[in-house]
């Protein structure tokens, strides 16, 4: 399942959905780039509104990304994969939210490994909290689920801490359809009584220019800080409904969870 390649805008909306102990519902708009690592010298080059590692209307800064250093993506995510055994030298994309002015605030970002024989072999999940955390979930991509299944479907167990409404002894299960014209994350939390959260943001490929650009800024007026405000504001309304709060452990000591084999009982 390799997908459709290349750098592109995705344009949708995002879900998420509590189902205990309270019922709570939140829908919103969306838009997120679909960047292949190795095309960002000329997006930069190319489009008058996107930059990179520079102040743009919207622009994309690898310190964001990875371990905050601003080092070399592709050695960075290259680095990890030879950790989890897995060879390099495929095209490496990821699909986030872009910076919008300067600010962004991404509580997932989804990085799609491919082999250099094309087949897709890994997914890195990027999650980064209001406290300033991140931490990824490495998991490779099953072979059979490669060019065989239209969603990939994989589980972890949850590592840092995300919103102050969720305990640790948790589990996550992603269910991706990878970029094509369209773009599926499913995110869903599990506790020992079965599904706590489901979340899910769908989108339509169209290509990145500067036009498709700025029809999104004008569309999409500010999505990056909405972003946050929703956050906070959806928090003000749990509270409300008194969910109770769980306290915030120490951060893991390692950025990033390798999960040996995509598919776990």
């Amino acid at each position: 399942m390799n997908g459709q390649g290349g750098s592109a805008l995705y344009v949708g909306r995002v879900m998420h959905q509590r189902l205990r102990p309270r019922r709570h519902r939140l829908a919103y708009r969306i838009y997120s780039v679909l960047v292949d690592i190795d095309e960002l010298p000329q997006l930069h080059d190319r489009l008058r509104l996107f930059s990179v590692d520079r102040f743009n209307l919207f622009s994309f800064h690898a310190a964001d990304y990875g371990d905050g250093s601003g080092r070399d993506l592709r050695a960075q995510v290259e680095a990890r994969l030879r950790e989890a055994g897995l060879p390099t030298g495929g095209a490496i994309r990821l699909l986030t939210m872009p910076r919008l002015l300067g600010h962004v605030f991404n509580p997932l970002s989804v990085w799609f490994c491919h082999a250099p024989d094309g087949a897709l072999q890994a997914m890195v999940y990027e999650v980064n909290n209001t406290f300033g955390q991140r931490h990824s979930y490495l998991i490779p991509v099953d072979p059979m689920e490669d060019g065989a299944a239209a969603v990939i479907d994989q589980r972890c167990d949850k590592q840092m801490y995300v919103s102050p409404f969720n305990g640790m002894d948790l589990r996550y299960r992603f269910r991706i359809a990878p970029p094509g014209e369209s773009v599926s994350i499913g995110v869903s939390v599990h506790d020992a009584d079965g599904a706590v959260l489901n979340a899910r943001q769908d989108g339509q490929r169209t290509p990145l220019s500067d036009l498709v650009l700025l029809r999104v800024f004008l569309t999409h007026p500010l999505l990056t800080l909405k972003v946050v405000a929703a956050i906070h504001w959806q928090a003000l309304r749990l509270w409300i409904k008194r969910v109770p709060l769980h306290p915030r452990p120490a951060a893991p000591e390692r950025d990033i969870t390798i999960v040996s084999t995509s598919k776990t009982p």
